[in-house]
């Protein structure tokens, strides 16, 4: 999606006027803010042969925050999937963290995210088999669900289940499910193609490696990459959020069909060739979303290596020199590039990358990595400024070595409402938000590309906070919409503000409409439209299909 697109619709978001509009049906959505207060960390101590270090008590460890030791609050130790009681006691009891009783089974919460937007079926369905095969090492207490991302909706196969029968019907569902590798090899097929093409015009330059800016078609297809990894991304902490409350340890498989660390190198594809691209985003600025959301709900990420559009190389070509040895090791670089994003995000979250081979085991080295380990629990000082914050444990023993997440997010309550909203957009309607009354009026085409949508609101007056202002009654409130057409392009969340004048002698039972319009690419949109009370922290939301 261009950013005049984006801009556009946060433009038209902001056009607001309080008139009135007809009423329409409520319609419940799925998408809640998440509270967070402590910190878990899950810890794992091995010696220098790999083998678990058990009977560790509190004093054993030195948990820093940004460098500044802080206290231990919560502390157990889980041996081989059993509560065993602290040897020293940790002060008073603290809320918001697992209750666990000494001798008693500890279990695991499977979260399978699986992309259907990125790998060929052929390579997704070896993995999926293999983890069908292996659904009988559930423990008794352990249970799984399963979600899908076909590049616009996120689909639930299964919520929450221990059932052998259930995690077999659904996994053979997503074996079912259609994946749209062949159409990103198609994507990167047709940029080869114009590549060519442009190399054909009299006194066309070739590309050489010190191009550091990328080429028009290159320029386009890192614009179309980098968005389908916003969506993805998206979808992966949609999905965290959605299911963030489950008993025991958490811990998420996520299924990556080849999502590149670096859509420049990625596009341009060539050994020597550095690129700086202003404007693509990369790293951290792409993959920070998961890391930090799955810290917040206190997720371990195994990071599931799926080929997907590293797949197949795209000749180098366009160089002026090529090799054997060159094509060779650009090939390398390209599945470097995909695999360090999982090895990242894996990292950050106490997690691990399972590679290449290790794809078909997937759960079974999950499950052996996350049955003996340490919980830890602490309280930072929230601020909910948005910022990072550096984790670090140390074990104040010779010759092991721990594992756990790096860092926490302090997110604002501003992030954590707009990315409910977001989730609402991919999961589609469900239970978690207050019903909001939205009418959506008839288009109309100031383009052959955009439409404009009015859209009208009854906000429940009863139910907002009302303050006494020269114009009478007032309420202070934020309106978000979000959107994604049928491409799958999403819009930005604008965050608008809402001054609604109720009056004083309206009846509050009477409700007060509230009226906008949007702008967006002319195809078929789905669109959530949410407001937020601040004083009270009230979301009502509600979502439409708009079509030309």
């Amino acid at each position: 999606m261009s950013q005049a697109y984006r801009r556009a619709l946060a433009a038209a978001a902001a056009l607001a006027a309080s008139v009135p509009a007809p009423a329409v049906a409520q319609t419940p959505i799925f998408g809640e803010t998440v509270e967070v207060r402590v910190v878990n960390l899950e810890v794992e101590v091995t010696d220098r042969d790999g083998f678990p270090v058990t009977g560790l008590a509190p004093g054993d460890f030195e948990l820093t925050v940004d460098g500044e030791r802080v206290p231990i609050r919560y502390f157990t130790e889980i041996r081989s999937g059993i509560a065993v009681a602290a040897p020293e006691a940790t002060g008073t009891p603290v809320a918001e963290v697992p209750e666990l009783v000494p001798g008693e089974p500890v279990g695991t919460s499977y979260l399978v995210f699986v992309d259907d937007f990125f790998p060929l079926s052929r390579d997704r369905n070896r993995v999926l088999e293999a983890l069908r095969g292996d659904v009988g090492r559930l423990a008794p207490e352990d249970r799984m669900a399963i979600v899908a991302f076909d590049g616009e909706q996120l689909a639930m196969l299964t919520s929450w289940t221990n059932s052998s029968r259930e995690l077999e019907r659904a996994l053979r569902q997503a074996i079912g499910r259609p994946a749209h590798g062949l159409r990103r090899l198609a994507e990167r097929r047709s940029l080869r193609n114009d590549r060519t093409a442009a190399r054909a015009f009299p006194g066309a330059s070739r590309l050489s490696r010190l191009d550091t800016r990328l080429g028009v078609s290159e320029r386009f297809y890192a614009e179309m990459v980098e968005q389908q990894l916003d969506n993805v991304v998206s979808a992966v902490t949609a999905a965290l959020r959605g299911f963030a409350n489950p008993p025991g340890r958490k811990v998420l498989l996520m299924l990556s069909g080849g999502w590149p660390y670096d859509v420049g190198e990625f596009v341009a594809n060539a050994f020597g060739r550095v690129v700086n691209e202003p404007g693509i985003k990369r790293g951290e600025a792409l993959y920070g979303p998961i890391a930090d959301t799955a810290n917040q709900v206190g997720y371990t990420v195994f990071a599931v290596d799926v080929p997907g559009m590293g797949g197949e190389s795209l000749a180098d070509a366009d160089l002026d020199t090529i090799s054997p040895q060159s094509e060779r090791f650009t090939a390398f670089l390209r599945e470097n590039n995909e695999q360090y994003t999982l090895q990242r995000i894996a990292a950050e979250t106490g997690g691990a990358a399972l590679l290449d081979s290790r794809r078909l085991q997937a759960l079974a080295a999950a499950e052996a990595a996350t049955r003996t380990y340490y919980w830890i629990g602490f309280i930072p000082s929230w601020l909910g400024d948005d910022g990072r914050h550096a984790v670090a444990v140390r074990v104040l023993r010779d010759g092991v070595r721990s594992r756990t997440r790096t860092g926490y997010a302090d997110f604002s309550r501003s992030r954590e409402v707009t990315a409910a909203v977001e989730s609402v957009l991919l999961f589609g309607s469900g239970p978690g938000v207050l019903p909001l009354a939205l009418e959506v009026g008839r288009p109309t085409f100031p383009s052959s590309r955009l439409m404009r949508v009015p859209i009208a609101i009854e906000l429940p007056t009863a139910e907002l906070t009302l303050l006494t202002g020269a114009e009478g009654a007032v309420a202070e409130l934020e309106l978000r919409v979000a959107a994604v057409d049928d491409r799958g392009g999403r819009s930005e969340i604008p965050v608008v503000p809402m001054h609604v004048v109720v009056g004083d002698d309206r009846p509050l039972a009477a409700g007060t409409r509230y009226m906008t319009q949007l702008e967006l690419r002319r195809a078929r949109n789905r669109i959530v439209v949410a407001v937020y009370d601040p004083v009270t922290g009230n979301l009502w939301s509600a979502t439409a299909e708009v079509t030309p």
